[in-house]
């Protein structure tokens, strides 16, 4: 018999690495997350957006702490304060694609007349 299945870790960091919609999606979710008191499932979906992008050395690169802190603040255990936090969302945060609009011509202003 053959196994189909697939790690559900490895599958979301797969997407993570494919699809800019689901990384907004999974951002989104860990803000909404801690606003609502969820730490914890907040910090597992950031693991997996630091994992899938960054890493934890570029993450600790960007925020300017030592990549061990980094680690330990993302941890089940972890106590980030709210400045690490924020610089941790901030480094993560998915580039905001503005969408593609056609410029309005520009609109001639009438001259008074004399």
């Amino acid at each position: 018999m053959v196994n189909f299945t697939r790690d559900v870790h490895t599958t979301i960091l797969a997407r993570i690495q494919r699809d800019p919609a689901y990384v907004q999606a999974l951002w989104n979710e860990a803000v909404q997350l801690f606003l609502e008191g969820e730490p914890q499932t907040a910090k597992i979906i950031l693991r997996d957006l630091v994992n899938a992008t960054v890493g934890f050395e570029g993450l600790a690169e960007r925020i300017q702490k030592p990549s061990k802190s980094v680690h330990r603040m993302l941890s089940a255990a972890g106590n980030p304060t709210m400045d690490n936090l924020s610089a941790i969302f901030l480094a993560v945060k998915p580039a905001q694609r503005t969408p593609n609009r056609r410029s309005a011509p520009a609109r001639q202003t009438s001259t008074p007349h004399k």
